[in-house]
């Protein structure tokens, strides 16, 4: 996002019971007992698949009495980031001019307008999104502003910068196809079958979902490999396959989720430093984007894959 310093973007069994009723023996009508071994170990596959199914109805029974509001919680999230940035270029405005008028060479009236203009834009298209206004120009507004800062900061062509930023705009995507289906469910009147929305939203949703998991791609490649930050990239690879082909989609998006969260908390404790300490600023950053990817992880937990999926094509085949 905005400037920060030169390192900123730096065992399950199955008893078969024997068949009752079965045809007698010809001395006496006894049903024969030694019928033979039957295997009733299940596959991998269907040991996973009932796990993960008994956890997503434990997530729909337990989060019913929040989940009317996670949604608004998911595009809350979202929106974060913007919110940060804009209260951050208001705190340094100096700093923030100084940069892009000495180092980018920007002229000073541009770089007065653009960063006042970023600051209007992030505030209120953040606020229009978080009250489910105006849902188009709202997500269309915060995609425009990651793409100008990337330009004005010079940051355009940085592979973190893509791939952190390609991920806030997945969940923007996302928390705009939630948008449409509410709409849907809003405007919908006996006879009149909207389609036009359903038919969106799948598309919506699957663009989100593959632009969601690129945080990983940018996660993966960067420095500082640790115990933890490994087994959070594996289960995180994982949980991003599952995501991008649709299959068993709310398991793996709160498996992310709880994972990401964790270790947002534990990884990005900004509020540890001081305002003069540089490092504040660098993980407010991280933690606050990080934060973002939840939230539109939160959106697929509660929305699901969408019509574009391997679980909805199972339910047809």
């Amino acid at each position: 996002m905005s400037y920060r310093g030169p390192n900123q973007f730096n065992a399950q069994f199955r008893g078969n019971q024997p068949p009752v009723g079965g045809p007698s023996s010809s001395a006496g009508g006894a049903v024969p007992t030694n019928i033979g071994p039957i295997s009733s170990s299940k596959s991998p596959l269907e040991q996973f698949e009932e796990i993960s199914k008994t956890v997503e109805d434990l997530i729909d029974e337990h989060s019913r009495p929040i989940k009317p509001y996670v949604p608004a919680i998911g595009r809350a999230f979202i929106v974060a980031t913007f919110y940060e940035d804009s209260l951050r270029i208001i705190s340094q405005w100096s700093e923030q001019v100084y940069y892009l008028y000495n180092y980018r060479h920007i002229w000073r009236w541009l770089t007065v307008t653009f960063l006042f203009l970023n600051v209007i834009t992030m505030l209120v298209a953040s606020t229009l999104m978080v009250l489910r206004k105006k849902n188009e120009l709202a997500t269309s507004a915060l995609v425009s502003v990651v793409l100008l800062q990337g330009f004005f900061y010079g940051l355009i062509f940085d592979g973190q910068f893509i791939l952190r930023n390609l991920s806030v705009v997945g969940g923007l995507i996302l928390a705009f196809s939630d948008s449409l289906v509410r709409d849907k469910r809003s405007l919908s009147m006996p006879g009149l079958p909207m389609l036009n929305n359903q038919d969106n939203k799948k598309y919506f949703l699957l663009a989100g979902r593959l632009l969601l998991v690129f945080l990983f791609l940018g996660f993966v490649f960067s420095a500082n490999l640790s115990f933890f930050r490994f087994i959070v990239i594996l289960i995180g690879t994982a949980s991003c396959g599952s995501i991008i082909v649709g299959y068993k989609t709310k398991f793996a998006a709160f498996v992310l989720t709880v994972l990401l969260f964790t270790y947002n908390l534990f990884a990005n404790q900004f509020w540890k430093y001081s305002a003069q300490d540089s490092n504040r600023d660098f993980l407010k950053y991280e933690f606050f984007q990080t934060l973002s990817i939840v939230g539109g992880l939160l959106i697929i937990v509660n929305a699901g894959a969408g019509e574009l999926s391997f679980d909805e094509k199972k339910k047809i085949y």
